[in-house]
């Protein structure tokens, strides 16, 4: 299976060359880097392993846009080319790349693998206690609203299958952060795919500085209502065309057994017994 591994990447000199030589040894993929013009020189460093790599990519932004675009714009830049499975992963090392041939194992029998922290109890290393009950807390909350029955909703390390990323209107998909992750997994979901979640151990970045933030938190808490309220409205438009439908049988069946005037004259309906 030809897999792509995407890393999105805002100053991450200090991890990216190590993470893509630890991947490269570990399974038979390429990598795409998505460097949002990086101040600490990320995108230089990329361009010269890309010089002598031909497993390695590289996509200059010309500015910071943030995680979800990134991995749309890497979605796309993959759909173009021939792999089948596009893996998303971040750049600090807080998700192992021996995990990778893990998720292309499961996918050959699931349409989306994800690597989940809290599918086997709680899985995280060196989170502070506030940030790890925020984040399965977020993960909670988000499962039973929208009703999505995947437990790490908010990872960021998966596996997606070409036709899953084929399938999901990619120009409707605007959240970031957090958000962008439970929005995915929603469509995959919603459009009915296979959905696998194997266990992993998420450790804490290296080095460099989290990209959490307070617009992150809140644009996932607004997404989750959105989602359960366009779930809402579908049903309520399919119980409205199944009424609609009902009503039109009906009159149907009530006009087989009335007269038919024609020209004036009252003829029975050859139908009426």
């Amino acid at each position: 299976m030809k897999a792509l591994v995407v890393l999105p990447t805002y100053n991450e000199r200090e991890n990216i060359e190590d993470i893509i030589k630890a991947i490269l040894n570990t399974a038979p993929v390429d990598v795409l880097v998505v460097d949002d013009n990086s101040p600490d020189g990320t995108g230089e460093i990329v361009d010269r392993i890309v010089r002598t790599n031909p497993r390695v990519h590289v996509i200059h932004r010309p500015e910071k846009r943030g995680l979800g675009t990134a991995y749309i714009e890497a979605f796309r830049w993959a759909l173009k080319r021939s792999y089948e499975a596009v893996i998303e992963m971040d750049a600090d090392f807080s998700h192992d790349p021996k995990d990778i041939p893990r998720l292309l194992e499961a996918a050959k029998k699931y349409d989306l693998v994800i690597g989940s922290r809290y599918i086997n109890g709680i899985s995280v290393v060196n989170w502070p206690l506030k940030r790890l009950i925020l984040s399965y807390l977020a993960n909670l909350y988000a499962r039973k609203v929208t009703g999505v029955p995947i437990r790490d909703l908010t990872g960021g390390f998966k596996c997606f299958r070409r036709h899953v990323l084929e399938t999901i209107n990619l120009d409707k998909i605007h959240s970031d952060g957090y958000a962008f992750q439970i929005e995915m997994n929603f469509h995959a979901w919603h459009n009915g795919f296979s959905i696998k979640e194997i266990p992993i151990i998420f450790v804490e970045r290296r080095a460099g500085a989290s990209k959490m933030s307070k617009h992150i938190i809140w644009e996932a808490f607004w997404l989750v209502i959105r989602l359960r309220l366009m779930l809402m409205c579908e049903k309520i438009k399919n119980c409205l065309g199944l009424k609609s439908s009902i009503m039109k049988t009906a009159k149907k069946e009530e006009l087989i057994g009335v007269d038919v005037v024609v020209d004036g004259n009252d003829k029975e309906n050859p139908n009426k017994s």
